[in-house]
Formats: structure tokens, sequence, C-alpha cells
């Protein structure tokens, strides 16, 4: 009797994914109308913006390199490492073509890079151990399930997938706690990361409403209602105060 309640636990867990893949599978994959818009911008900081401090990597021999903290990149306050997104009910309404690659997250230098990136829910995520030493990777989501697993130098890649959609989610490496990166999962491809002098760019989005939010690790989130019209390119800049409190 005791095992009754789990194993229907179980059955109804799997029923709910398979209907939520059937839906999503019935869903009509969207069609470029040659009208899509594009949305570029520029992610500042103004205030008193704290330096890379350096990483003391003295526990791990293998990690001699002269290693700097990244979670604040900014280049004549431009902002590196910003996630930007759209978000749309009407983007439910479709499903979007999957990319042909996997994302790739490499441990090198007992750094992960890229320390920001996207990928699609569903989409194969392959991580590379390059360095002579056991890395850890350790994603702590909230929406996803959780995973930890140790990364002997050698090894072949890691992969796993995320199945539903969150943003962001950290992974981190419990055998160097200053190893850390962070991920958008999204069920559509509008998303980016802001590059060393803070820009981005968002291709191919269908002409209509949305809410475009920005996403930093140190300064927080904003967003801003948009509208795009037919094959506009639409500029939207973003400042984060580096002063206020989040």
């Amino acid at each position: 009797m005791r095992y009754r309640i789990p194993l229907l636990a179980f059955w109804i867990l799997c029923l709910l994914q398979l209907v939520v893949a059937q839906e999503a599978a019935e869903k009509p994959l969207y069609q470029p109308a040659g009208n899509e818009a594009t949305i570029t911008g520029t992610i500042k900081v103004t205030g008193a913006v704290s330096k890379p401090m350096q990483i003391d990597t003295a526990a791990d021999p293998v990690c001699s390199v002269t290693l700097y903290t990244d979670d604040v990149t900014v280049n004549a306050g431009n902002v590196q490492y910003a996630f930007v997104y759209v978000k749309s009910d009407s983007l439910a309404n479709y499903r979007f073509a999957m990319p042909e690659s996997d994302a790739v997250l490499i441990q090198r230098n007992c750094q992960m890079s890229p320390h920001v990136f996207g990928m699609r829910a569903g989409q194969p995520l392959q991580m590379i151990n390059a360095d002579e030493t056991h890395h850890n990777l350790h994603a702590v989501p909230r929406n996803n399930p959780e995973w930890n697993q140790t990364h002997p130098p050698g090894a072949p890649p890691i992969i796993k997938t995320f199945r539903r959609t969150e943003a962001l989610i950290p992974i981190k490496d419990n055998q160097h706690p200053w190893e850390r990166a962070y991920v958008g999962v999204m069920d559509h491809p509008f998303f980016a990361v802001t590059d060393e002098f803070g820009r981005f760019e968002i291709r191919g989005l269908p002409p209509g409403s949305y809410t475009l939010v920005v996403w930093h690790e140190r300064f927080g989130q904003q967003e801003l209602e948009i509208t795009v019209a037919p094959s506009e390119v639409r500029n939207a800049d973003f400042t984060f105060d580096a002063d206020k409190k989040h």
C-alpha cells in the first residue's frame, strides 16, 4: 500500500509530460513571412561599478593561471553578459525550428565559457572539460530537474537537456566555487547576450507587441513594452544603476 501513491504520482507525471509534448507537436511550425523585424540596442550602467577581483586558485595547482571575477564586465560603461529576450503570449501559438547544433559550455583554464548564454528547451547542452583537473557541474534550476555531476579530465562531454523554459539557470562548480555560468532556456529563438561593447541584436522577430526583458547577474532586471512593425529595425537601449540595490 505504501508504494501505491508514489507509483500513481509517477504515472500522472508521465501522462502530463506526454500531454505537453503532444500539444507542442500540434502547434504549427512558424514560417517566416519575409517581413520580420529586428531589435538592436546597447546595455549601459551608471554609478560606482566594482572592478574585477583576482581569484584565489591556490587550492588547485592546475588552476595556476591568473583569474579574475567575471560577474561584472564593463567597457566604458557598456555591460557585457546581459541576457536579453522577448516575452509574448502570441509566440506560444507556434513552435520554432530547433538549432542544428548543440549548445556548448566549456570549462577551460578553470573558468566556464561562455559566462552567460541562451539555448532552446529540448536542445542538448554539451559540456566539455578542457582542463587536466576534475571539474564539477551543478545546475540549480527552479522549473527543471536539478543535477550535479563530477567531470574528470579526459572524460567525454556531459550532455544534458532542459525540457522547460527558464530564465536564468545557474550552473556552478562545487570544486571550484568561483566557476559559474548562467543559461537562459527559451521556447523560441528571440534572445541574445550582449558583447564586450554592451550590444545585442535579435533578428527574425514576427511583427507585433512584446515585453523586452534584460537580465544581468549583478544589476538585476528591466523590462520594456515594445511594438515592432513589419521589417522594422527598432533600437531599444537600457541603463542600469550600479548604486541601486537589487
